[in-house]
Formats: structure tokens, sequence, C-alpha cells
């Protein structure tokens, strides 16, 4: 600022501190002349370089100055200690003004400094605040759509519709009155009828607000609006390189045109909920995408397979997962041919996550094309080994194949491990076998090799298949050692006649205990248990009291 009067030392210090205030800074004499200025204030009213002009100072800031001065100057210095505030409009904007008041030279009247603060832009920044934080609340699409319309009709407009590129079968549509409540519904909608409506859903190249005749508006936008609108307005609503959709605006008489203040308004708005609403749209899509592969990829359901009891249990490495590298899978025998044999299959694909997942994915599928096969295992394995070199994933799997067939009381197994743990025999009795079979990892070498092992269970026999992070689990009384394969054999010993459901909880169980809050690899186990039990096994005993009684 240049002050008309200089007194050095303090005053040229505030001087140097007024001149570089963000908002328009002025000093007006007690006649409501322009004393100084500051830059700001000069871009405001448009004031050029050098003296004042008479009349540069807004009429209701010089009817304030001149209620100010009427007062006696006493009474002036009582007022202006705790501040005047006017408030009035410069252009499209409303300002408000609060006087300080400045030490006058001896001899001189002292001058008023007035502050002006404008209000439009604080408002709208309050309200850009305050939506920007209940947009950001939630990446529901449907909650997304809620908040826009209703934020436009309190601040916008009387009422708002928020139209959204279609899903399914319609266009979700959200539509909010003067009472607040916003109604949802999906809608067979032509954006075409609706000028302007087609291109600001289009969402490129951006349109500036397009004002249509009301009387053209469609039942489903008019009847947001309880009456006639006097005034229609449809914005785009711009996402992150994809369409969001469009906000219609529903105006009674005297809004039938956006100030400049209040289009800046409402583009800053648009630009907002749009980018919103399209990562609400991208991510329920991903939800979706997401949600129908996990279905594919989660473990079956297990139940009896031709009359052989079966039990499963999975337990990912991250506790907020679902699917991971390891995993089971169960093949009934086909109907057309009922030579063909069930098939149960325990696998570990190196790694864990979702890359894991993606190829147990494709194993299971592969395994299911297969099962005619299921008779040969090392065929199977093989054409599966084949399949898996075949990819441009250097990821491995091992694998424990099971064909069961009940013969009478007791259950013939046929067992072929391909680089994976051989399965556990734990027999009515409490003795723990180990099954004789081994092989080749999948998905390494060109050719493979096998062992099929032939094992007969005897009623309340089980036999176990387990991956390795269960025995390799870390944890104990130090938390660094593993469980280990001698442990889990000991602990099957008390497990001899156990029904399957309770033994693969109580494995579970153990290797849980064992890593505590420690982290922990996947976790499968199967049991496949011949029906009945064995005279002597404690479940025998107890099927035998239940009989009694």
């Amino acid at each position: 600022m240049e002050p008309a009067r200089r007194q050095g030392g303090a005053r040229d210090v505030l001087d140097t501190v007024l001149q570089s205030a963000p908002c328009a800074v002025l000093t007006v004499d007690r006649c409501g002349g322009v004393v100084q200025l500051n830059d700001a204030a000069r871009l405001l009213l448009g004031v050029p370089p050098g003296d004042p002009p008479a009349g540069a100072l807004p009429g209701w800031l010089a009817e304030a100055q001149r209620s100010l001065d009427a007062a006696s100057t006493a009474a002036r210095a009582g007022l202006t200690d705790t501040g005047t505030v006017a408030a009035g409009p410069i252009g499209d904007r409303l300002f408000e003004a609060r006087s300080v008041p400045e030490s006058g030279a001896p001899g001189f009247p002292a001058p008023t400094i007035w502050w002006l603060v404008d209000v439009t832009e604080r408002e709208r920044t309050t309200f850009l605040a305050e939506a920007s934080g209940e947009l950001l609340a939630s990446l529901n699409l449907e909650r997304c759509m809620e908040v826009t319309a209703r934020l436009a009709a309190r601040h916008l407009a009387e009422a708002a519709v928020v139209i959204v590129p279609h899903s399914g079968r319609g266009h979700p549509v959200a539509s909010c009155g003067p009472d607040g409540s916003v109604d949802h519904q999906e809608l067979l909608i032509d954006p075409d009828e609706v000028e302007s409506l087609a291109d600001a859903m289009r969402g490129f190249p951006p349109v500036a607000p397009r004002w249509i005749d009301p009387d053209t508006a469609p039942a489903w936008i008019a009847r947001a609006m309880p009456g006639r609108p006097a005034a229609i307005t449809v914005l785009a609503l711009p996402g992150h390189g994809v369409p969001a959709g469009a906000l219609v605006l529903l105006r009674r008489p005297g809004g039938e045109a956006f100030s400049p203040g209040e289009e800046l308004t409402a583009g800053l708005f648009a630009g907002r909920a749009g980018a919103v609403l399209s990562a609400a749209r991208l991510y329920a899509e991903q939800a979706s995408i997401t949600a129908t592969l996990i279905r594919e990829l989660l473990p079956p359901g297990t139940h009896e397979l031709d009359g052989v009891k079966l039990a499963a249990r999975y337990r990912p490495a991250g506790d907020e997962d679902l699917v991971g590298g390891d995993f089971y899978d169960v093949y009934p025998g086909g109907t057309a041919d009922p030579e063909t044999e069930p098939l149960v299959v325990l696998g570990d694909v190196c790694g864990k996550g979702l890359e894991a997942a993606v190829l147990t994915g494709k194993i299971r599928t592969t395994l299911r094309a297969l099962l005619p096969m299921a008779g040969d295992h090392r065929r199977v394995l093989e054409l599966l080994n084949g399949a898996l070199l075949h990819t441009d994933s250097t990821r491995f799997a091992t694998l424990v194949l099971a064909s069961a067939r009940r013969r009478g009381s007791r259950v013939r197994l046929r067992l072929t491990s391909a680089g994976h743990a051989a399965p556990l025999i734990v027999r009515a009795g409490g003795t723990v076998e180990t099954a004789p079979t081994g092989g080749s990892l999948i998905g390494v070498l060109q050719e493979i090799d096998s062992t099929t092992a032939e094992v007969a269970l005897d009623p309340g026999d089980t036999c176990l298949m387990y991956t390795d992070g269960i025995t390799e689990a870390v944890g104990g009384p130090l938390g660094d050692e593993m469980f280990g394969d001698e442990r889990l054999r000991a602990e099957l010993g008390r497990c001899g006649g156990m029904n399957p459901e309770a033994l693969v909880e109580r494995v579970h169980m153990l290797a849980a205990e064992w890593v505590g809050a420690g982290r922990h690899d996947d976790m499968a186990v199967v049991a496949i248990t011949a029906p009945g039990a064995a005279s002597g096994s404690p479940s025998g005993a107890a099927d035998r009291a239940r009989g009694t009684a």
C-alpha cells in the first residue's frame, strides 16, 4: 500500500504486511474517500495504478463508513474496538467487510481500515470441503449417488437427479427433492430423449452446463421437484477416463441461470462427484469380477463320496484372504461310466496369494477335464504336467491323487504322490502308517515319475492328506520351531477311530495353536474314512453305547 502520509517505523512495516495480504484491504477517510489500497483491492475494485478515483468505494461500504462516522469520536472508538461488520456485493460475489481503527497523526482525523472477505468463496470452500468429506466416506456406488443428489439439491438447486451409465437392464438413477429424501431406481431410459443428456453421459469431450426447457423434461426427471420447475440444467460428471454420469438440477423461479460464481461452484462439485462416482463404479465392477473368480476358486463342500466318508479343512496364509496356493477338490465318478472312480485331489502350488490361486484354478479345471482318465493316475499327472509346462507361469505344484472305491465294509484306495508328502494312514487302533507313494513335481520337468500305492481301509481307518503348511508351521514355546512330521504322527496316534470331521479339525487346531499369532503358510487337510468303526475304537464304543440306549 502506498500511504498518503507516512509516519515511519512501525507504520512502514504495517504497510508492507497489508500490501501482501491475500484479501482486499483498503483505508477510507471520514469523507468516504479511498486513501490507500493493496493490490488485491485494486484488482477487486478495478482500480488502475495511481490515486484511487472518486467513487471507487462500493455503495454499501460507503454507507457503512458514513454510519461509522456519524457517531462521535469516542463512540466510534468504542464501536471499532469490537469491529464494525458490513456486507454487500461486488460483481457477482458477496463480501463481508470488517473495520479496524487506525491511529491518526496529530491534527489529522483517524481513517478506517476495511478488510474485505469473499463470503461467496468462503461458502464455496466450506461446501466443497463438506462434499469431499461425504463423497469420500464410501466407495459404494448407491451411497455416492445418494450423497451427490442430496448435496446438489441442498446447495445448488431445489432438486437434483443423478444418472450413471447403465448397469444390467437399465440406468441407476437417484433423485432428491427439496425435503432431502433420496429415491433410488433403475430405469430403462434413452439419454437422447433429454437435450444434452447423451453428451453429458458420454463424458468426453467435456460439455458446459446446458439449460433446457422444463416442458420438454420427461416425467422421471420432473417428478423430483413438486410443482413445475422454472429451470432445468444438465451437468456432466467427469470421471477418471471413463464416463461417470450426469447431474440434472431443477430450480425454482429466480434461479433460471447460474451466476459466474454459481457456475464455478457447480463445476467444481461435479468434478469431485464424478471422480468419486467413477471410482465407485470401477470398484463395484472389480469387486463383482473378484467375487465371481473367488467362487470358482473356493474349495468345494465335502460330503459322502460313493459310500466313503470325506472331510476337509482349508485355511489361507492371510486371514483376510479367501483363496491361496493350497487346495483340495473332489471329482465324483462319471454317471455315464460307473467304472470311473471318484477322485480326491490335494495340492500345493508354489507361493501364495492371488497368483498362486490363479494357477490353482487352472489345475482344478484341467483335472476336471481329465476325470475320464482318473483310473490311470500316471497318465493324468503326465497330461497335467504338460499343460503347466505350456503356461507362462514359472510356478510348480505338488499333488496327491486319491481314488476311492468301497468294497463291502472296506475302502480300497489308490494313492499317488507327485512331489507331495505321502498320505498318512491312521488305523482305528491308533497305528499310523505312511502310504508307499512318491513322484516328481508337476510343472518342472518334461518327463515325470510316480509310484501308485494301493491301501485298504478297514472300518474306522482314515487316510489323511495334508499340505506342508501343517508340518512346516513355525512356532512352539520359543516361536522358532517347526511343528514337524514326527509331532504330527504322534498326535495322530491319539486320534484312532475319530470321525473325519473331528480329525481335520483336530489337525488344524494343533497347527494353529503351534503357530499362535505368528505368520503361517496356507494349510489344507483332507480325511478319507471307511464308514463304520472298529470294535476296539473309541468311536465304535460310542456307537454301540448309542445303539444300546
